[in-house]
């Protein structure tokens, strides 16, 4: 299986071959790594119009860093974006596979300046520093909403950011997986051992702990968010040391999801739905929702609110309570009775009576990391310091 790199193609280059040969649209191959991708790179929608008083529509501009159809992070995106694209008075210009380099301020320049947009939504992690904030210097009147929890004081006022806590989701998923393994074994194939994947990989195996004590997971790092061949080569070795069951956290699980299907082991999938991936071996997966982020940000931008003057928070995050995050759809191999369990506890985690961190959780040398009688909301600043692996995880950090 070959690793094909995208071929990028500015916007500001798309829109002036537009402009010469009068044509209307324009459509570009994006990267195919182990799938083809029929995204467009610059796809723009509109509904209805008028923005409150305005008979000009709110025009908002959104980047993946990958193609819309991924089955992973940029996916998840642009199902969001899809949704609020139907909303009136919206008008959506997207442009996906744009590498985290400075072609995404050209990107973003180009929305502002040809298009109109007012707020821009860059939704990769890696296009935060420098690029955001220097087209935030930029543009001081147009507002930035960045998909992280990185802005500092002393940064751009017009920059906020919002996000997806997802270890609720990994730990209902983990419950499922503990559930289903024959073997006690299970895998993760993660990118890097970055705080937001390694909560992940705890989160997984302490659900999946809360119900047979004695299941282990063996995680191997691939070194970065997208490598296929690699990923490929970790889910056979785990599948070689008995695992039966294989979590993810990558920027695509396709070639995760698919190698296990191969190999006639179970998967839970990340980011977005990824049953007919795998019809046979998908249990479920924990999905992002960020139509509700996006939903609300028209609300307010529409409203007049700004994030410079506070009228907007800086910061927007949650979880599960607040529908960012969502379970896939059971596959065929999950049980009723874990079915039940799966939903008995997403109950009880959106109604505050089961938090994932609560102690004691010891790290997998047996140093206790959350003391017995202690416990963290999703939005503890605490649980942005975790560095360590839980207790059961076979492998390491360092």
């Amino acid at each position: 299986m070959r690793n094909i790199r995208s071929i990028y193609v500015p916007r500001r280059q798309v829109i002036r071959g537009l402009l010469a040969t009068a044509a209307f649209g324009a459509t570009s191959k994006l990267w195919t790594g182990c799938s083809s991708d029929s995204a467009t790179s610059n796809s723009t929608t509109e509904s209805g119009s008028g923005t409150g008083s305005s008979d000009q529509p709110l025009v908002l501009g959104f980047l993946y860093v990958g193609a819309k159809d991924d089955y992973g992070w940029s996916q998840a995106h642009a199902l969001g974006v899809k949704e609020i694209g139907n909303l009136p008075g919206v008008k959506i210009v997207e442009q996906a596979s744009v590498p985290e380099t400075k072609d995404v301020q050209e990107v973003m320049r180009s929305m502002i300046d040809e298009d109109g947009a007012t707020a821009i939504f860059p939704t990769s992690f890696g296009y935060f520093k420098p690029h955001i904030l220097e087209m935030a210097k930029q543009y001081p009147a147009v507002q930035f909403f960045h998909c992280s929890t990185l802005w500092e004081a002393g940064m751009p006022e017009n920059i906020g950011n919002y996000y997806a806590d997802t270890d609720e989701g990994q730990f209902v998923a983990g419950r499922v997986a503990a559930q289903t393994t024959k073997t006690g074994k299970l895998g993760f194939v993660a990118a890097k051992p970055v705080n937001p994947v390694i909560r992940n990989i705890n989160s997984f195996i302490m659900g999946a702990r809360s119900v047979k004590p004695d299941v282990k997971i063996q995680v191997i790092f691939t070194g970065d968010w997208l490598e296929p061949v690699k990923e490929e080569q970790a889910t056979n070795s785990l599948a070689d040391q008995g695992v039966d069951v294989i979590g993810v956290h990558v920027d695509s699980p396709k070639v995760v999801i698919e190698t296990a299907e191969k190999r006639k082991i179970f998967s839970s999938g990340y980011h977005a739905d990824q049953t007919d991936l795998a019809p046979k071996g998908y249990l479920t997966g924990t999905t992002f929702y960020w139509a509700e982020f996006y939903k609300n940000y028209v609300d307010m931008i529409k409203a007049g609110k700004k994030v410079m003057d506070g009228s907007i928070p800086r910061v927007i995050q949650g979880s599960m309570k607040e529908k960012y995050i969502k379970l896939a759809p059971f596959g065929p191999a999950v049980s009723e009775a874990a079915k039940k369990d799966a939903e008995d506890a997403e109950a009880k985690i959106a109604d505050g009576s089961l938090l994932v961190y609560t102690g004691e959780i010891k790290d997998n040398t047996g140093k206790v990391r959350i003391p017995k009688g202690t416990a963290y909301k999703m939005t503890d600043p605490v649980l942005d310091k975790i560095d360590w692996l839980a207790e059961g995880v076979q492998g390491s950090v360092s």
